[in-house]
């Protein structure tokens, strides 16, 4: 990069608008939906799609419910030609689909894209040419009158090979190709022109496309530019203003926005953003912002890893894993404090209620993403993460301090491996840690009797080391006689802490699982845990639980 830009680079200065109307704006509705994927898409491809592939497409856009779609360039392509025929013929486009071409605004061209079209019931021909001042020096080499002469010279032809063609319901749209850096005024007084000649009318209107074929400036600047046109084209009723915002500057989004609110009656894109250089307006990410903000978009992303994947297969193009509302990450949280967040908004969140769940914009599940990929656990995971994963998978409510406890138990792992944990790992890590411990006590039954100033009575038969062995003591309940047994028993403090307790399954599948929090003879505690049918035997199973975690990480294994 050179040390003053300012010498090579200049700020580009859009139109002076000071009583813009835009900004006050709201997008109320969705707007006309275009897609160029097969045409503009297409032709950004490292390898272009085979005949084959392009149906496949064209069928998922009709599925998604595009009404508009720009299937080719028949005129420059004989692939592009025989695939228009193919829809036509093979009677693939439904009644409320409209095909649209690309053509240059040159007689034989133009011949050749209405033959391909014949006998559609309906279709977009589409023609282009540049005006902007570096096009009419460097590749045109001509003037203001020359490029006006081809956009109304175009326009005629176009008028007159159609009417060739009457069996099919003909709209035409014409683009002053690089509309973001041509001056305003004679952007107007070209598509002025155009639409003298063609004479559209409230029931056949002319589509006039506006193209940031270059991102010029920040997307405020494009908006000024379409609400300048929006308020001085002559013909206005009868114009569906169109816009075709590329991506060189990462704000096509933005501006196609911006536009929408400045004017704009119709968007242009790609599904996923390709095309040519930085891309074309994305589609995907315009549409399902207008869904969170409570406006349906027309457009049905309810599978949107399918469509993903057939872009994606189709393309020959990854979809990036941070792409907005598609990529594989976007609705997954690493993060302890998002996962903690999310984790305490989903349990609050009642499907009949606004959505609310903090840092998720939109429920997955409307998009036919299921809350499997939403908290993933990783190195920098927190224990609202892992909580949430163990609930979800195991049903598990673990009580905080297990929570933190585990957490630090799943950190360890993380380290150790460096990879992040599936949510099954994470179930299984649990379940190694607190329900299979390697045990030196192992519980096999227990009778429970009151005895004198109500104290309760407790026989434990256990195996220890593999050998069985009966204890027993007495405290205020059956958990407190348990502690008191295996404190005599191991020579160790047995306190308990706290207790937790809940179903898991419903009916004679029922189990009980409690947690317990135990102090031994160390200043810390420890928590137990056991799962049995009976809810005081898993109570103190989740005792001998504790006791044998403490054993195994002092060593100390000495009984009386």
């Amino acid at each position: 990069m050179i040390s003053q830009p300012h010498t090579k680079y200049q700020r580009f200065v859009g139109v002076s608008l000071p009583d813009r109307q835009w900004p006050n704006n709201h997008i109320t509705q969705p707007p006309i939906w275009m897609s160029t994927d097969l045409r503009d898409g297409n032709q950004a491809l490292i390898d272009p799609m085979s005949i084959d592939t392009k149906l496949r497409f064209f069928k998922q856009l009709v599925a998604i419910g595009f009404k508009q779609i720009e299937v080719g360039f028949p005129s420059a392509s004989d692939i592009d030609f025989n695939f228009v025929r193919l829809l036509i013929e093979g009677n693939h486009i439904p009644d409320d689909v409209t095909i649209e071409v690309l053509v240059q605004a040159r007689f034989d061209l133009i011949e050749r894209s209405v033959e391909s079209l014949r006998g559609a019931k309906q279709a977009i021909l589409h023609m282009y040419n540049p005006l902007a001042p570096a096009f009419r020096d460097i590749v045109y080499k001509t003037d203001k009158a020359g490029v006006k002469h081809i956009a109304t010279q175009g326009t005629q032809w176009v008028k007159q090979l159609t009417a060739q063609a009457p069996e099919v319901n003909w709209t035409y749209q014409y683009s002053p190709e690089v509309f973001s850096s041509t001056e305003i005024e004679f952007a107007k007084e070209v598509c002025d022109a155009v639409v003298a000649i063609w004479q559209p009318s409230i029931n056949n209107k002319i589509i006039i496309n506006l193209p940031a074929t270059i991102e010029m400036n920040t997307p405020n600047t494009y908006a000024d530019q379409i609400e300048w046109m929006h308020r001085h084209l002559n013909q206005r009723e009868h114009i569906i203003l169109s816009v075709h915002p590329h991506n060189d500057r990462g704000t096509a989004v933005a501006a196609a926005e911006l536009a929408i609110m400045a004017g704009a009656d119709r968007v242009e894109g790609c599904l996923f953003g390709n095309g040519e250089r930085t891309g074309n307006v994305d589609l995907v990410t315009l549409a399902i912002n207008l869904y969170t903000q409570g406006v349906h978009p027309g457009l049905d992303f309810s599978n949107i890893d399918q469509v993903r994947q057939l872009v994606e297969e189709c393309n020959q193009l990854p979809v990036h894993p941070r792409h907005p509302y598609a990529g594989e990450l976007v609705f997954t949280a690493f993060s302890g404090s998002h996962q903690d967040a999310i984790k305490k908004g989903l349990a609050v969140q009642d499907k009949n209620d606004l959505w609310q769940v903090p840092y998720l914009p939109i429920d997955p599940a409307d998009l036919g993403r299921s809350y499997d990929a939403v908290v993933r656990v990783n190195s920098q995971s927190g224990k609202g993460g892992i909580s949430f994963l163990l609930a979800r998978e195991a049903g598990l409510e673990l009580p905080r301090k297990l929570q933190i406890e585990f957490s630090r138990i799943v950190q360890t792992e993380n380290d150790r491996t460096g990879k992040e944990m599936n949510a099954a790992e994470i179930v299984r890590l649990f379940e190694d840690s607190y329900l299979s411990q390697a045990n030196w006590i192992e519980y096999q039954q227990s009778q429970i009797k009151t005895v004198a100033d109500n104290q309760q009575q407790i026989d434990l038969q256990i195996l220890y080391k593999g050998l069985p062995t009966q204890i027993s003591g007495t405290g205020n309940g059956p958990i407190d006689a348990a502690a008191n047994a295996l404190r005599d028993f191991i020579d160790h403090p047995v306190t308990v802490i706290d207790y937790h307790e809940h179903a898991i399954g419903e009916g004679s599948a029922v189990t009980a699982i409690c947690y317990l929090e135990l102090k031994t003879d160390s200043n810390s505690t420890r928590f137990g845990v056991a799962k049995d049918s009976n809810i005081m035997t898993a109570a103190i199973k989740a005792l001998i639980s504790g006791v044998n975690r403490e054993m195994g990480s002092t060593g100390e294994v000495a009984a009386a």
